[in-house]
C-alpha cells in the first residue's frame, strides 16, 4: 500500500503543476495516474467515474455507490457525490460542478473517453475541457525508490520467467504454445499479472513488431524467435525483448542481429542526465543508419515505463526534452526485413545522478536455442 504521505506529495506536485499551467482543475478517469494519486484500483467500465484535482490542492470525486464503501475507505477527506445506476450520473456531476466553479479542467486525452468528455462539457461548461495530458503525465516522469524497486522486481521475474521459456524452446513448438508457457513461469515466478500479452513470433513473422502470435505457426530450424513481454509487480511494468535463432543463424542474420546488438549497447552506454531524448534517440539509431542494414530502421528508440508500459518519455526524434534522474525508459533498436527477419534487443534503463543504469541484464550474446 502506498503512504499517504506520499500520495499527498503527488497531489501537491500536481496542483502546483496545474497552477502554473492556468488550469483549475485536473479530471481523471480509472487507469495509472488515478490510481498513482489515490492508491486505489478501479476499474474504467460503462459507469463514470472521475476524480477532480484542484490546483488549490482540493479533491472531488463523482464516484458510483457501488464503489462507495472502497473509495470512503481510501479518500475520506474527498469531497465525494455518489450516484446510483437508477439516477443515472448527471444529478452529482451537476453537484460537484456547483461547487468546484472550474472554468478550466485539464483531462488526460489520451485516456478519457468521449462520454466522460461530454458529461465533463454539458456540467462545467462546453468550452471548460482541455487536453492536459503532458501537464499530468509530467509527475509521473521521475521514479521513487519504492517504484523503482518495484520494477526492478518486475523486471527480475520476466528475465527469470524467460530463461525458463527459452530453456523449454524447441522446433515444432508453436508460437501460442512458447507465450503460454511463458505466461505459467512469470505467474510462477511471482508476477501479479502481465504488462501486455506476450509477443512471441517466429521466422518472417518476427518482421512484424507488434504481431499477434498464433497458434498455427511453428519454430522451425534457422527461425528467428522474437520474444517481447514483462511481468506485472506492485502495478509496476516491465518491458523486454530477446530475439533467439533456433538451431543456427545465417550469416546475413548474425550482421543484422549484431548490428542491434551494438545500436542498444550505444543508447545503453549513452543515457544520462541532460541528454535529450532527441540526441539519445540519434545516437542509438544512428548506429543502425551507419550499417548496411539501415532501411530496415521502423522505429523510435524507445518509450517510459511505469504504472504504463508506454508512457513519457517518448526516446524520438524531435523530442527535446532533457533526460533527469529517476525517468525509466526502454532502449529498443530494432531492425525489420519484411519476408525474413525481425530482430529486437530491448532493455529497461534508469537515468541516474552521474549517468545511468540498465535494470535489465538478460544476455544479449546471439543465442541458438533448441533446434
Amino acid at each position: 500500500m502506498t503512504d499517504p504521505n506520499v500520495l499527498a506529495d503527488r497531489r501537491a506536485r500536481l496542483a502546483a503543476a496545474l497552477s502554473e499551467n492556468d488550469i483549475d482543475a485536473a479530471a481523471l478517469v480509472p487507469g495509472p495516474s488515478f490510481y498513482y494519486l489515490t492508491g486505489i484500483h478501479l476499474h474504467l467500465m460503462e459507469r463514470p467515474t472521475v476524480l477532480f484535482v484542484g490546483a488549490d490542492g482540493r479533491l472531488h470525486a463523482v464516484i458510483p455507490s457501488l464503489e462507495g464503501a472502497r473509495w470512503q475507505a481510501g479518500m475520506p477527506n474527498a469531497d465525494t457525490e455518489y450516484w446510483q445506476d437508477s439516477e443515472g450520473p448527471d444529478a452529482a456531476f451537476s453537484r460537484i460542478a456547483a461547487r468546484m466553479n472550474a472554468r478550466r479542467l485539464g483531462v488526460e486525452g489520451q485516456r478519457m473517453r468521449v462520454f466522460e468528455c461530454d458529461l465533463l462539457r454539458s456540467h462545467f461548461g462546453a468550452d471548460a475541457v482541455g487536453d492536459a495530458q503532458d501537464t499530468i503525465a509530467g509527475i509521473r516522469l521521475l521514479k521513487d525508490a519504492r517504484e523503482v524497486e518495484c520494477q526492478k522486481r518486475a523486471i527480475a521475474i520476466s528475465e527469470t520467467a524467460l530463461r525458463t521459456t527459452i530453456e523449454q524452446a524447441r522446433a515444432g513448438m508453436s508460437e501460442r504454445e512458447i507465450q503460454q508457457r511463458l505466461q505459467i513461469a512469470m505467474l510462477e515466478s511471482g508476477a501479479e499479472g502481465f504488462a501486455f500479452e506476450p509477443i512471441v513470433l517466429t521466422g518472417a513473422m518476427s518482421a512484424d513488431p507488434h504481431g499477434e502470435p498464433s497458434g498455427e505457426r511453428r519454430l522451425r530450424d534457422g527461425d528467428p524467435l522474437l520474444i517481447d513481454f514483462g511481468a506485472l509487480y506492485g502495478g509496476y511494468s516491465a518491458d523486454l525483448t530477446r530475439t533467439f535463432f533456433c538451431g543456427h543463424a545465417s550469416d546475413e542474420h548474425r550482421s543484422i542481429y549484431e548490428t542491434v546488438k551494438k545500436a542498444n549497447a550505444e543508447g545503453r552506454a549513452q543515457a544520462r542526465p541532460g541528454i535529450s531524448a532527441h540526441d539519445l534517440d540519434m545516437a542509438t539509431t544512428g548506429v543502425l543508419r551507419a550499417s548496411p542494414h539501415a532501411e530496415l530502421i521502423v522505429h523510435k528508440t524507445g518509450h517510459g515505463l511505469g504504472l504504463d508500459v508506454h508512457e513519457a518519455p517518448q526516446i524520438m526524434e524531435g523530442n527535446g526534452q532533457a533526460l533527469l534522474p529517476g525517468m525509466v525508459f526502454t532502449v529498443e533498436p530494432g531492425l525489420y526485413r519484411s519476408g525474413d527477419i525481425g530482430v529486437r534487443i530491448e532493455d529497461d534503463v534508469l537515468v541516474t545522478e552521474d549517468g545511468s543504469v540498465s535494470l535489465s541484464s538478460f544476455e544479449r550474446e546471439l543465442t541458438i536455442i533448441g533446434g
